[in-house]
């Protein structure tokens, strides 16, 4: 019923910018939150980064001044800037939206992107 996209990842040296994107398609009628988790290998997936509707965004401690994260509540997108960017960034990343409403049932439901990966190394 829905599906998310992502794109943007890749190779970045320490210090280095990346942008990740995402776009949800499909029978949308609305979306609560949406965000970006990751998870390194060896460890368990953790919120990156998430924005309301309304626009409340919430970041974790460990990227809070390097990462900026932006939506397009009419195209159903979201975005993920990440600036001075450090090896410990390193991981897959996963677009989330969270609370999707369904126009086939007016349901809602959490859905997953299939994880894009970002490396930073020298």
């Amino acid at each position: 019923q829905v599906q998310l996209v992502e794109s943007g990842g890749g190779l970045v040296q320490p210090g280095g910018s990346l942008r990740l994107s995402c776009a949800a398609s499909g029978s949308i009628f609305s979306i609560y939150a949406m965000g970006w988790y990751r998870q390194a290998p060896g460890k368990q997936r953790e919120l990156v980064a998430a924005i309301t509707s309304g626009g409340s965004t919430n970041y974790a401690d460990s990227v809070k001044g390097r990462f900026t994260i932006s939506r397009d509540n009419a195209k159903n997108t979201v975005a993920l800037q990440m600036n001075s960017l450090k090896p410990e960034d390193t991981a897959v990343y996963y677009c989330n939206a969270d609370r999707v409403v369904v126009t086939t049932t007016y349901g809602a439901y959490d859905y997953w992107g299939q994880g894009t990966q970002v490396t930073v190394s020298s």
